[in-house]
């Protein structure tokens, strides 16, 4: 959460600095938390699910907070689960891609439909953003499971 609040994913990168952007950018971090931990789902698995649980405990109370009515809050995290799911696959498949060389393109659009929610002021960002997640992937690739799990994680600065 901490690394997802920098102030230059607004400022210099552009992500609205709205409840859906925040959302997003909540999503996409914890989504690379989550691919990193695939790759040793054996040791993970456990940890990754209490991740996910985690987070949408956490959102579920803050949307309450924010007064959405108990009657609501119900599908509304539903609809979060759902984007969360589709978040996870075109960030998996862009980050592939860029990994057989098409240069974060497929990435870039992924963030440009999702991060920004296909603003067309927001398109130039895609690519920048791409560079950073790309990043942060490699970053998360130089970590154990043993560190993650353990609280030792950590992100690059943006």
């Amino acid at each position: 959460m901490r690394q997802a609040r920098q102030p230059d994913f607004y400022t210099r990168y552009g992500v609205p600095d709205t409840l859906d952007g925040r959302f997003d950018l909540l999503v996409l971090h914890t989504v690379l938390i989550v691919l990193r931990l695939r790759r040793d789902r054996a040791e993970s698995e456990r940890f990754s699910q209490a991740l996910f649980d985690t987070l949408f405990v956490d959102l579920d109370q803050s949307l309450r907070e924010i007064g959405v009515s108990d009657m609501s809050v119900g599908k509304k995290v539903k609809q979060m689960g759902k984007a969360f799911y589709g978040r996870l696959d075109a960030y998996r498949l862009g980050l592939e891609a860029s990994s057989e060389g098409d240069g974060g393109r497929q990435l870039a659009d992924a963030l440009y439909r999702n991060l920004y929610r296909g603003l067309p002021e927001a398109e130039p960002q895609g690519a920048p953003m791409a560079d950073y997640v790309i990043r942060q992937a490699e970053h998360l690739d130089t970590l154990s499971v043993a560190e993650i799990v353990s609280g030792k994680l950590s992100f690059t600065s943006p």
